[in-house]
């Protein structure tokens, strides 16, 4: 869930580099931060380790290959012609049209078949030349039988994402690059640990905070680099997905959500109906979280230790008053960012309720829509506290490793004084 709105996550690349005792107190603050991190990290590990799923098909996967016939493929085909003809009803015309495809892959590459193209596929536009997906039953009677699956969509997905790949490459340089690299991470753990997960008998809420937790890990030190303000946006990070998880969890189970509000989860309950579809809607909050989470911690990380190395004879209260001014102004940005990203993924649902004749309330808080509403709510109330507790976290460790510094010198140089008094 991208916000909408740009931010500054660094240094300004044209200010003049940190002083050596900035970069020393830096790197003293990294560790006693770490001190805090790495049992979490160590907890992440072992959590990676124990859930990972065995390969093992679950029960919901088992059911779902039930619903093809053995052996199904989806080979690519080229249209040679089409013939449209009528296929609506009194008061409601339609246009069907029946295609000649040549398959252009797998066992009858070569081949040419006949396939029907309802209205809808029509409406779209299909003409001579163009590649479709098609489905492959090579059980049914008198030979392999060929059906409409979907357009072809290779070119331009593949256009975008080199686009997107360049264009980040260019502006973000190697630090963009290495986001893209975080990025691609993200989507392991997603596909090989979060989504097997959640399909198996473990935990939704475990499951999605373990593969949130170590996204974050690897994804915010690719993207930013090892460096105080970074760790500073992984513990405000780390604590808002567990404050996502908390809170989630109680407004899940008071609201008694069941998670059963669309296709895809009625589709998941015929395939698995032990499966905990109100864990799925707290999963769903925790990972729905993380972009957005990490947008405000890196901000609220790099404005307080902007504001340490400006002036280190600051106090921890006037850093942490000076860090909320600024994110003070990213709240009140990104907590309407946040609703409307998932206003605009409930939007089909949105008009839909638009055309029912019902009281607004009777409306907000029904099933389907109750489920998006909390879980905005959710997702906004962790965003709001990590900017204080982010602020808080960096403050304090900027001044606790300013005072261990200061304390090992004042130590230095009374070695120094009672050798020379000799």
């Amino acid at each position: 869930m991208p916000p909408s709105h740009p931010h500054s996550h660094g240094p300004d690349p044209d200010a003049p580099p940190p002083s050596p005792e900035a970069v020393r107190l830096r790197r003293r603050a990294v560790w006693l931060m770490l001190l805090l991190l790495v049992p979490v990290g160590l907890a992440t590990v072992i959590g990676l380790l124990v859930m990972w799923p065995d390969g093992e098909p679950t029960r919901a996967q088992q059911v779902a290959a039930t619903y093809l016939p053995p052996g199904t493929t989806y080979p690519d085909g080229r249209v040679v012609s089409v013939e449209e003809f009528d296929c609506g009803v009194p008061d409601r015309p339609a246009t069907c049209a029946r295609a000649v495809v040549e398959v252009l892959e797998g066992e009858g590459a070569g081949d040419y078949q006949q396939i029907d193209l309802d209205a809808v596929v029509v409406a779209n536009g299909v003409e001579e030349g163009d590649t479709l997906v098609l489905s492959r039953d090579p059980g049914a009677e008198g030979g392999a039988l060929y059906n409409f699956s979907d357009y072809e969509r290779d070119a331009p997905i593949i256009t975008l994402a080199i686009a997107f790949a360049v264009v980040v490459g260019l502006v973000a340089r190697w630090r963009g690059l290495a986001s893209l690299v975080g990025l691609a991470f993200a989507f392991f753990v997603l596909l090989q640990f979060v989504l097997p997960g959640l399909l198996s008998q473990s935990s939704p809420t475990l499951v999605s905070l373990v593969g949130s937790a170590a996204i974050m890990f690897v994804v915010l030190y690719l993207a930013h680099g090892f460096s105080a303000r970074t760790t500073t946006a992984l513990v405000g990070t780390l604590f808002g997905l567990s404050l996502v998880a908390v809170l989630g969890s109680l407004a899940v189970q008071t609201a008694r959500l069941t998670g059963l509000t669309s296709e895809e989860t009625t589709q998941l309950n015929t395939f698995d109906p032990t499966l905990n579809f109100s864990g799925l809607v707290l999963a769903g909050i925790v990972v729905a979280g993380l972009g957005v989470l990490n947008d405000v911690t890196i901000t609220q990380a790099s404005a307080v230790w902007q504001l340490h190395e400006v002036d280190q004879a600051m106090t921890w209260r006037e850093l942490y008053d000076r860090g909320m001014a600024v994110g003070r102004d990213h709240i009140a940005s990104t907590v309407y960012t946040i609703v409307f990203a998932y206003a605009g993924a409930a939007l089909p649902l949105l008009l839909l309720f638009e055309l029912y004749d019902q009281p607004f309330w009777t409306v907000l808080t029904s099933s389907a829509l109750a489920e998006e509403v909390i879980r905005t709510m959710v997702g906004a109330i962790a965003l709001v506290l990590a900017v204080p507790v982010t602020t808080a976290v960096g403050a304090f460790f900027a001044k606790a490793a300013a005072t261990g510094a200061g304390v090992a010198t004042e130590r230095r140089v009374s070695a120094v004084r009672a050798k020379f008094a000799r």
